[in-house]
């Protein structure tokens, strides 16, 4: 299988749907997978004719993490180990069915927002193979479900369900089983109604504040962004596409 079937991708508008494609295997993370998923995201964010990305899984699961074999015999997944460092500079919505395990989860926390149907299961299993979550997993937790939770399930290997990530705060909708994918579309084209700079810059600020960025250094972060945006054509349009009482024409750019 190449990365572009491991990795499909489909765009619907200005959003970019990204579907782990290895249903037989759970979506287990191989070389392939590895490659086509980063190839993706990096495809989204310099298409400018794009706002916002999913990431989902075909078949009963999103992810169930490492393919213990393809790791075994030295397949490359290095480029997971970028996107769960760098993310994307443009939102990314996971749609989360069935699994999310060990490395599926990470992929998961990489994303901004997360929806989830009833029923799936999401958690950090690596403490039960002698191992421990190292894409990310142990110190982003505590941000999504809190320190209790986040401690539980790192230290006990145990999954909880998408209920409780609700409850927790970890998600922005739960839904019945199949209907995932609708609900994060529907959330992603509401967020590619507005300017895709300004939904990038404020992606940026709101995440460095939750991992605990002190205000002082998040003025100055914000600078650059505030000049890339307010000098931008979308910075035009908008006001423009206002006053003329008409939907706005984003070019992101």
């Amino acid at each position: 299988m190449s990365e572009e079937q491991a990795v499909l991708v489909e765009r619907r508008g200005r959003v970019m749907i990204i579907t782990l494609n290895r249903p037989d295997a759970m979506n287990a993370i191989n070389g392939e997978l590895s490659h086509g998923l980063w190839n993706a995201v990096k495809e989204l964010d310099a298409d400018d004719s794009l706002t916002a990305g999913i990431i989902t899984g075909n078949g009963r699961a999103f992810c169930a993490g490492m393919d213990l074999k393809a790791f075994s015999r030295g397949e490359d997944v290095g480029p997971l180990s970028e996107f769960v460092r760098a993310g994307a500079e443009k939102p990314l919505i996971g749609a989360v069915n069935g699994f999310a395990l060990a490395g599926g989860c990470e992929i998961a926390l990489t994303c901004d927002l997360l929806v989830a149907s009833k029923g799936a299961k999401i958690g950090i299993r690596e403490v039960k193979v002698g191992l421990f979550a190292a894409a990310g997993g142990v110190f982003r937790l505590p941000a999504r479900v809190g320190y209790a939770k986040a401690m539980e399930m790192a230290l006990t290997g145990e999954p909880i369900t998408a209920e409780e990530a609700m409850d927790a705060g970890m998600l922005t909708a739960l839904t019945e089983p199949g209907e995932v994918l609708d609900a994060a579309l529907k959330l992603a084209e509401r967020i590619a109604e507005n300017a895709p700079l300004a939904v990038a810059a404020s992606k940026s600020l709101v995440r460095s504040a939750a991992q605990g960025i002190d205000e002082d250094t998040l003025w100055k972060m914000q600078i650059p962004l505030q000049k890339k945006v307010f000098s931008s054509n979308d910075a035009k349009e908008g006001p423009t596409a206002f006053a003329e009482k008409r939907a706005p024409n984003w070019t992101g750019t």
